[in-house]
């Protein structure tokens, strides 16, 4: 069937049926890979990268993925281009037009700003992050669920820590396919109560403040760090947050077959402790390869 979407601003506007064509396409491109055959969907497309915010794994997963689906990458720094400083975003959209760019991943700070983009470009934009939402690891954890269940509908997913823009596409990714989310937080550090509310419009979604009710026949347990980029360090904000930190005792109380999820980089001895990521439970690995399976579809998708 067409798939019926321009753009990956945010999971919002997504089915469950979209989400599961993303998910179908990600494993057939993923065997494709493995077993060596060329599967070159995008050949002569050409990919603009913007980062205002700097990642290892963003920037590799998808110059890494346009190029095995046949296309180009054009990576474009903060410092390489205008965006937002002294050119309007309408303009810069104008011209990557012009110039014959067939999609824009941009990760920033500002979601309006990608809505902008979209807006003027005329081309795909894919949300490769922004302070409000994480579209692109939500897909890629939703991949890993299911390689590891087999199915997402009825599985429990406890997230412990800040409310972030993870949590919040994890939130609607989790709800729109079945699963049972819960974010444990402390007060004054939960995800924005607006996208709570409408990720509950869709499922099963609970934010509480207890442990104990969070972990409960939990089968993947999630955290990310403490201070996203460019937040500024608090030690009020650690003293309220290593108490949710994910360690061996948390662990001790999931199931024996829950998995361990972290979307990286991790602080070690900070949100989680290095026996639990490096151990036999841990699948943060698996998680962050999937972010380039994940994120081929989405390209294949939307520029085809």
């Amino acid at each position: 069937m067409p798939f019926n979407h321009k753009h990956l601003l945010n999971l919002l506007d997504y089915s469950k049926d979209d989400i599961y064509e993303i998910l179908n396409l990600a494993v057939t491109l993923k065997k494709k890979q493995f077993t060596g055959k060329k599967h070159e969907l995008l050949a002569g497309k050409t990919l603009a990268m913007i980062f205002a915010k700097s990642s290892t794994r963003t920037r590799v997963s998808f110059e890494q993925g346009i190029k095995q689906l046949g296309g180009s990458a054009l990576f474009l720094s903060s410092n390489d281009i205008q965006l937002g400083r002294g050119e309007t975003i309408h303009d810069t959209a104008k011209t990557l037009a012009r110039y014959g760019i067939d999609g824009i991943m941009i990760r920033t700070f500002k979601q309006s700003d990608i809505e902008e983009l979209a807006e003027y470009g005329g081309m795909p934009v894919i949300n490769g992050l922004t302070d409000d939402y994480h579209p692109c690891q939500a897909l890629a954890d939703m991949l890993t669920i299911y390689e590891n269940f087999g199915k997402l509908d009825g599985i429990k997913l406890a997230y412990f820590g800040d409310g972030n823009n993870v949590t919040h596409s994890l939130m609607i990714a989790g709800a729109k396919l079945g699963l049972e989310v819960v974010v444990c937080s402390p007060n004054g550090y939960e995800p924005n109560p607006e996208i709570t509310k409408k990720a509950q419009k869709f499922g099963n979604v609970t934010v509480t403040t207890d442990i104990d009710t969070a972990i409960k026949n939990c089968d993947v347990l999630y955290t990310d760090v403490f201070f996203s980029m460019g937040q500024e360090q608090s030690a009020a904000k650690v003293k309220a947050l290593m108490p949710y930190q994910v360690n061996s005792a948390i662990m001790a109380k999931a199931s024996k077959k829950a998995i361990f999820l972290h979307c990286l980089p991790a602080h070690r001895g900070e949100e989680v402790t290095a026996e639990v990521i490096d151990g036999t439970q841990s699948r943060v690995f698996d998680q962050a390869e999937n972010r380039l399976h994940a994120q081929k579809a989405v390209m294949a998708l939307l520029m085809k």
